[in-house]
C-alpha cells in the first residue's frame, strides 16, 4: 500500500509508503519496483547517499546535474525534518521557474520524487537530521550545479533567514536562475 500525491510541479511527487506497526516499532516498504510500476513510474535506482545534518538550518541546495548525467532523486528522512524543495528548471514547462516545498520528517514517512531537470534543495528543521536518497545516475563531478538558494527570481519561503542559512561555499556562491541556461526540456 502506498499513497502518492501530485504537486503543482508536474512530475514531482509525495510518496507516501504505508506503515506496519505494532509495540516493537514499524515496518515500512520504502520503494518497491513493480508496485510504483502500476502508478505509472518508471525508474532504476543506481545510487543512495546518506547525508547528516548536525545543525538545525543547514540548507543544501539548489543542486542538479546536468545531462547526460541528470538524475531523477527520491528523498526521505530516517532522522529528524526537512523541508524539501524543487524547482521546475525545464524549458517548456507550463511551471517553469516554480517551486513546491514537501515537509519530510522520520515520523511522517513521506518521499519526495524529484524528477530529471528539477533543481532541488532542503533546509534542516531539527538538529542531526538524516536524509536518505536514491538517484538513477551515479555522482558525476563534472556535471554537477548549483544555482542560488536565496535567488529572489525564484522567492522560495524555506522558512529561515537565508542569511542565517548554514550553507557550503559553492551554495552560496551559486549562479543566479536567470544567468544559467537550463540544458533540460520539457516533456508533457
Amino acid at each position: 500500500m502506498i499513497s502518492i500525491e501530485d504537486t503543482k510541479l508536474p512530475g514531482v511527487l509525495v510518496i507516501t509508503p504505508k506503515r506496519f506497526e505494532d509495540p516493537r516499532g514499524f515496518l515500512s516498504e520504502v520503494w518497491n519496483k513493480d508496485t510504483l510500476a502500476q502508478h505509472g513510474i518508471h525508474l532504476d535506482f543506481v545510487q543512495d547517499n546518506h547525508s547528516l545534518s548536525r545543525e538545525q538550518g543547514v540548507l543544501r541546495g539548489l543542486h542538479f546535474q546536468s545531462p547526460p548525467h541528470a538524475q531523477d532523486k527520491l528523498v526521505r528522512v530516517s532522522a529528524g525534518a526537512i523541508l524539501d524543495v524543487a524547482v521546475d528548471f525545464r524549458k517548456g514547462s507550463p511551471t517553469f521557474g516554480q517551486w513546491t516545498a514537501v515537509e519530510l520528517t522520520a515520523q511522517n514517512g513521506k518521499q519526495i520524487l524529484i524528477p530529471k531537470g528539477c533543481l532541488h534543495g532542503f533546509v534542516t528543521r531539527q538538529p542531526n537530521t538524516e536524509v536518505l536518497y536514491k538517484s538513477t545516475r551515479t555522482y558525476a563531478p563534472d556535471f554537477d550545479r548549483a544555482i542560488y538558494f536565496a535567488d529572489p527570481d525564484l522567492a522560495i519561503d524555506w522558512g529561515i533567514d537565508p542569511e542565517r542559512a548554514i550553507v557550503s561555499d559553492k551554495d552560496k556562491n551559486a549562479p543566479a536562475f536567470r544567468n544559467l541556461d537550463s540544458p533540460f526540456v520539457y516533456r508533457a
